[in-house]
Order: structure tokens, then C-alpha cells, then sequence
């Protein structure tokens, strides 16, 4: 007779692993589908894998611990030696150098703002540092430097008598091992040479060209100087061209003509500085350096030099009318901004007019922009002109395609090419983003993937295609990829393979080209219950010589309260991990491998890299409905197959959809008992008590069970370490419907 439904046992066998899934209730959950999985990786068929615990990383034989409060963390590589930083809150930052495990000290207390710093690195030469409120730095491992570079040049005076251009000498930066700038003169009019040729009458009835002959200089040792008729306009000359300069005229020669009545003047150059060029803008500069022209046969000639800053409160000033008439330079007069230091400029006078400014001191402090006036220089029509006040934090740097990036405000600094300083020459420049698709300031600047990503908190735009012109200005594209979606987690944006992943109040995004899509729905039911006001960060990891995805959050977990946790992702699926309370984490390429670092603000670890010491896992499977929703089950027996090359304890819940079974415990230890039934405990020579096992690692974990439900599912937990969970079993008969 056949058995009745009630009689008949059935088995649930779950062996196909896919990832978490918090999105839906646990009852909706496909059967291969998890509730939670915390510390256990789902890598594929029969193969749910413990990770690894965290490192604690030592300072030579002792922990590391950070002087201050960490508030950031990075890595660089500088001349092949990985580095981590930190930033403190105390403004100083530290270095752990991975190849001598030692730290170091980057910058003293007070140097840095206490939060917002950022780091990236250019080449393997250096760190570029943007500081929120105190500008760009630069270190190379002996040598922190303020850029701090030349950021602007003016002639104060053209001097006379230049016959080549002057050397002009740049005075040495304000801070030890600074770049020192350097800058080119140019001249026009060179002295003692024939600069121009004025006709003052054509003559008349030429019907060829007539020679011309400009007398010798007086200078024994000059050049006579050479010119020719270049046209003729009704039998008159009305151009002539100067083949040869000369050299070694005091004052004007005579002009003849071979035939007819021509005439002209010559005019000798009088040998002026004319322009400037900034060859190298150099580093370190506090204040404003000094320029000195030497040599070119000239004198008198004098510049000043402004330095360049991205310092919150200092100013910058551009003239608005030029004036006219000025036969002296005006003292440049600014009032008003409440500044903890005032600012310093000199008035650039060409023609009887001001053509610009230089601000040799930017000031400090600035709490507004103060206004500028001129004082002095007798002008027929006085100067007007306005200072602009730098208010906005500097907020990112990134190096891409051979520059330095930095973002202010909705503005985009760039570098010259193949400059990490130098952001006066004609190839560097900026651009503002005035697009109404980015809400507020820019976020963050990552270089990833052969473009330029400028995050805003709803926005992303691309740079690309960077070029240099034949005029030597730069030329790349601004696309907007998204108009709707951005971050302001900065540290939690980074590369994974050819996407680009990053995270925001909502969710976890893939950008993949000009597309942004949503991979983080599984993690639906955890969002609302991330605190977002502490620190995000992420990157990338090798889990189990896997290369993952991880998001280190603080989650407000409904059972124990808030506690940081690592989003994990790979081949699209999710767990989570726990790896000690991590407040910041950074990813780091060394030893040809990809590792994650995390500090809780004291101590640093390396996560996922201790397999030998416990680790708190914890595997929630679906609660399955067992092929008949409406039918009450009851579970008879659970089974677990597990792989273990240690010793190994699984707790073990029986869950329903309204209740949870008692804890069973199983265990591939091996118990003695006596004929009393008591435990026998060995001991070694030591007198260390000795753990007897089953020594196969594949072992069937079971167990007889009790529980009730429409809906039935495990709940396992462990702390032993590097255990692979290869199957999920139930015996269960089914019972009454309704």
C-alpha cells in the first residue's frame, strides 16, 4: 500500500550556490539563493568557502598603531616601494612602508587640514596631495613640497641696449629640495641692429627694382646691414624688406638708392625685454621669488613673479580698464575681505595703461573678496580692476595623461603636458563645468580606463581624447555620461576590471563606458540601514585568489547595533564580510597580487589574509517551500557536507517561517568516553590537551532535527576557520495543508 503524503519523507538538496539576496523576503528566495552570508564566499556548484580573517600589521616586532586618528587612507608606489598613508586628525600624516614593514613620519601635526585630504600618484615618482583648505603638495618620500610654483610673470621694466636676451635668474624656493623655476627672456628691437625701414618717398618711373644700400656702422666690428625692394606700385617703390639686421649701429645709417629719386630711414632697435616665458614653474615657493636679468648687453630690465596656490582665503586679481595715460607704475590698494593677512601686487604698466597684475602675496584669511584700487600714476583715465576670492575647497587631484588634475569648486584645474607643476605655460589651463546637469561641486576625480571621470553628487562627466594643439593649447572632450546618478563618496569609487564601480546613498553602480547601471539590487534590504554619515571606501581584492569588489560600510544591523561590514562582489553575486571594526580600507597592488587594508583609525590589518585563526561566518540559506507552499512540513533530519583540513564545529538552526529550533551542534571532533559514559580528555607531554578529529576532510555533518513550517531553512553558523561548505541537506514529511 502506498504511503500517504503525510508518511512519505522527501529530501531538499541545495548544491547550486548563488549569492545574497536580501531585495525580497526570505520565504520568495529562489532555493539556491541566500538571506545572509557573512564571511563565506558562494565561489560556485558545492562550493561556499570560508575567507580569510584579518592581519594585524606590525611596526617592527609591535602593532602598528597611527599617532593620531586616522581619517584617510591611500597607497602609492614611489620608486617601486609600496607605501600606505595616512592622514590625521591632527593634520600630521604617516607612512607604512611595505617592503621595510616600518612607519614613518610624512608630515608633522598641523601640516594637513584635519579631514579631505587626497592622494594619487604621478608616475612612480611621487604622491600628489590635494588638502581641502591648504592647496597641492607633492612628496617623494624625502621631501614634502607645496606647489607653490610660478603662477604668474610680468615686466615692470623693459630695460634698453638688449642685443640677445638677458639670462634671467629665478631666486631658490622657500622650502628645502624645492624645484627651482626657471624663465626665458625674449626682446624685441635688438640693439645696435636695423629694426625697420620707413620709405618717406617712393620716386617715380621705376620699371625695375633698384638696389638699396644701407651705410656700414661705425663700430668696426659690426655687420652692414642688407635690404631689397620687394614691390612697385605705379612706377614707385612701396616695400622694401630687411634681408640682414646688421650689428653695431649707434644710431641710424643713410639709405641710398642705385637709381631714382627713393627715399627711406632706418630706424636701430633700442634692445627691450618684450616677454617672458615659464620654462620650468618650479615648487615650493611660499612667497613670491625674485627675478634678476643678467648679461645681453643690456640693463635696466625687471620683472615680478606671482606664486601659484589653491589655498582657500587667499585672492587673485584681474583688471577690468586698462586706464590710459599712466606715466608711472600705481601702487596697487586692497581693502576690505577681513583677511588674517592682507595681499600684495604690483600693477603691470605698458603704453599708459595697466595690463595686468601680479599678486606677489595672495594673502590669507580672505572671508570675502576685497576690492582693489590704484593709487598714484597720474593717469589720464584711472585703471579699474577686481579681486576673485578662492572659497571653494579643493575637493580632488588625479594624474591623467601625463598631468595633474584638480578639481575646485566646478572648476577643473589641469597641468601642462608632461608636468605634475606647471600650470602657467600655454598647454595648461582649466575649465569650468557650467552644465546644469552637475548640481553642486565636483566630488571627485578618478582616472580609470583611458578617461577622466568628474563625479558630482547626481552627475558624472568623461574627459578624453587629450591633445596638444600646433599652438601649443590643450584640446580634450567633456562628455556627460549621466545626468541622474553620481556620489560624494569619493573613496568608495574605483576601477573593477573594465568598469567603473562606485557607491551612493541608493546603491552600488557599474559605469561601463556611457553607461551606468545598478548592480547592488540584491542588497536592497541593507541600504536603509547603512549610516552614511560615517566613512564609505572600497576597492578591489583577491578573496580566495578571487579578484572581488569591496565596500566597507557602517551598518546598523538590527540584532547587535551599528558595526562595519565589507559589501562584497564578484560574478554578480554578493555576500558580506566582517573583518574587525575598519573605519577606512584601501586596495593595494604589491607582490604582484591585490590586497585590502583597513584601520579603524588606531591599528592597521590586511584583510583576508589570516586562514590559520577564527573567523565568524554565517550561512542563512532561503527558507524553501519544499515544492508545496500551502502544505505544513516537518523537518526529520539535516544533513551538511563540508570539507575541512582542520578541526571544525557547525551550529546549526532549523528556521521556519515563525520560529527557529534550538541550536544543534556538530562536529568533525572526535569525543573518548569511557564505559560511564563520561568524556575521556588526553593530554600531551606538555600537558596541552589534544583535539582528536576525523582526519578525512569531506565529511557528511548530520543531525536528527524538530521543526514546523510551511517554509523550512538552515541556519549555520561557525568560528573555525578555511572550511568549505559543499552541500545543504533536509529530511522532512509533509503535513496538513492550511
Amino acid at each position: 500500500m502506498a504511503a500517504s503524503p503525510e508518511q512519505k519523507k522527501n529530501y531538499q538538496v541545495v548544491k547550486s550556490f548563488k549569492g545574497m539576496n536580501t531585495r525580497p523576503n526570505r520565504t520568495a528566495l529562489n532555493d539556491d539563493e541566500f538571506s545572509w552570508l557573512e564571511n563565506v564566499q558562494p565561489i560556485g556548484y558545492g562550493n561556499l568557502k570560508a575567507v580569510g580573517a584579518s592581519t594585524q600589521i606590525n611596526n617592527g616586532a609591535s602593532a602598528l598603531s597611527w599617532a593620531s586618528t586616522a581619517t584617510a587612507v591611500y597607497s602609492c608606489n614611489i620608486k617601486n616601494v609600496d607605501y600606505i598613508v595616512a592622514f590625521e586628525s591632527d593634520g600630521r600624516a604617516e607612512y607604512y612602508n611595505l617592503s621595510t614593514l616600518t612607519k614613518g613620519t610624512l608630515a608633522a601635526a598641523g601640516t594637513f587640514s584635519t579631514s579631505g585630504v587626497r592622494l594619487r600618484q604621478w608616475k612612480n615618482e611621487r604622491a600628489i596631495i590635494s588638502d581641502p583648505k591648504k592647496g597641492y603638495y607633492t612628496w617623494d618620500t624625502i621631501d614634502l613640497i607645496s606647489i607653490g610654483s610660478i603662477g604668474s610673470v610680468g615686466i615692470t621694466a623693459t630695460g634698453s641696449g638688449y642685443t640677445t636676451p638677458p639670462t634671467v635668474t629665478v631666486s631658490a624656493p622657500n622650502e628645502a629640495n624645492g624645484v627651482q623655476a626657471t624663465i626665458v627672456a625674449s626682446i624685441s628691437n635688438a640693439a645696435s641692429t636695423i629694426t625697420n625701414i620707413t620709405i618717406t618717398a617712393g620716386g617715380a618711373g621705376y620699371t625695375s627694382f633698384p638696389s638699396v644700400t644701407i651705410a656700414a656702422p661705425s663700430n668696426p666690428y659690426g655687420v652692414q646691414a642688407e635690404a631689397v625692394v620687394t614691390s612697385l606700385t605705379g612706377g614707385a617703390v612701396s616695400s622694401i624688406q630687411i634681408t640682414n639686421p646688421g650689428y653695431g649701429y649707434n644710431t641710424a645709417p643713410a639709405i641710398t638708392f642705385s637709381s631714382g629719386a627713393a627715399a627711406a630711414t632706418a630706424v636701430v632697435g633700442s634692445g627691450l625685454v618684450s616677454a617672458l616665458s615659464v620654462t620650468n614653474a618650479g615648487s615650493g615657493y611660499t612667497s613670491a621669488p625674485t627675478l634678476t636679468f643678467t648679461g645681453g648687453g643690456g640693463s635696466g630690465a625687471t620683472a615680478v613673479a606671482g606664486p601659484l596656490t589653491f589655498k582657500v582665503g587667499t585672492i587673485g586679481v584681474i583688471v577690468t580698464d586698462s586706464g590710459t595715460g599712466y606715466t608711472s607704475t600705481p601702487s596697487v590698494v586692497f581693502t576690505g575681505g577681513s583677511p588674517t593677512v592682507a595681499a600684495v601686487a604690483t600693477a603691470i604698466v605698458f603704453g599708459g595703461q595697466v595690463t595686468g597684475v601680479i599678486v606677489t602675496n595672495p594673502g590669507t584669511g580672505y572671508s570675502s573678496a576685497p576690492s582693489v584700487s590704484f593709487s598714484g600714476g597720474t593717469p589720464t583715465t584711472a585703471a579699474t580692476a577686481k579681486a576673485f576670492l578662492t572659497s571653494d575647497d579643493l575637493s580632488d587631484v588625479a594624474s591623467f595623461q601625463g598631468r595633474t588634475w584638480l578639481s575646485q569648486g566646478r572648476t577643473v584645474y589641469y597641468s601642462a603636458a608632461n608636468t605634475y607643476n606647471d600650470f602657467i605655460s600655454v598647454s595648461a589651463g582649466n575649465v569650468q563645468i557650467t552644465d546644469d546637469t552637475l548640481h553642486s561641486n565636483i566630488s571627485a576625480l578618478v582616472s580609470a580606463n583611458n578617461f577622466l571621470y568628474i563625479f558630482g553628487d547626481d552627475s558624472i562627466n568623461v574627459f578624453s581624447d587629450v591633445r596638444v594643439t600646433t599652438t601649443g593649447t590643450t584640446l580634450f572632450t567633456n562628455t556627460n555620461v549621466s545626468a541622474s546618478t553620481g556620489t560624494t563618496y569619493a573613496d568608495g569609487i574605483f576601477p573593477y576590471f573594465r568598469s567603473l564601480l562606485f557607491i551612493n546613498d541608493y546603491g552600488i553602480f557599474a559605469l561601463i563606458g556611457a553607461t551606468v547601471s545598478k548592480i547592488s539590487d540584491a542588497l536592497d534590504g541593507i541600504f536603509p540601514l547603512i549610516d552614511f554619515t560615517l566613512p564609505i571606501s572600497g576597492g578591489q581584492v583577491l578573496v580566495n585568489n578571487i579578484l572581488c569588489a569591496a565596500f566597507n560600510v557602517y551598518y546598523q544591523d538590527p540584532d547587535v547595533g551599528t558595526r562595519t561590514v565589507q559589501l562584497v562582489f564578484f560574478d554578480k553575486k554578493w555576500f558580506v564580510t566582517s573583518q574587525s571594526t575598519l573605519k577606512y580600507v584601501v586596495p593595494v597592488s604589491t607582490n604582484k597580487k591585490l590586497y585590502l587594508y583597513g584601520t579603524d583609525g588606531t591599528n592597521l590589518r590586511s584583510l583576508y589574509t589570516d586562514t590559520a585563526n577564527s573567523v565568524s561566518t554565517m550561512v542563512q540559506s532561503a527558507l524553501w517551500p519544499m515544492q508545496d507552499t500551502i502544505r505544513t512540513k516537518q523537518a526529520l533530519k539535516f544533513g551538511i557536507e563540508a570539507t575541512s583540513n582542520v578541526t571544525a564545529t557547525l551550529n546549526v538552526t532549523v528556521d521556519s517561517e515563525i520560529n527557529t529550533s534550538p541550536t544543534y551542534v556538530v562536529t568533525n571532533i572526535v569525543y573518548w568516553t569511557n564505559n560511564l559514559g563520561n568524556t575521556v580528555g588526553w593530554t600531551n607531554a606538555s600537558l596541552a590537551t589534544v583535539t582528536w578529529w576525523n582526519g578525512a576532510p569531506y565529511r557528511l555533518y548530520k543531525s536528527d532535527a524538530q521543526q514546523y513550517g510551511k517554509y523550512l531553512g538552515l541556519t549555520i553558523t561557525s568560528s573555525d576557520p578555511s572550511f568549505t561548505l559543499n552541500t545543504m541537506e533536509m529530511e522532512y514529511e509533509q503535513r496538513v495543508r492550511f
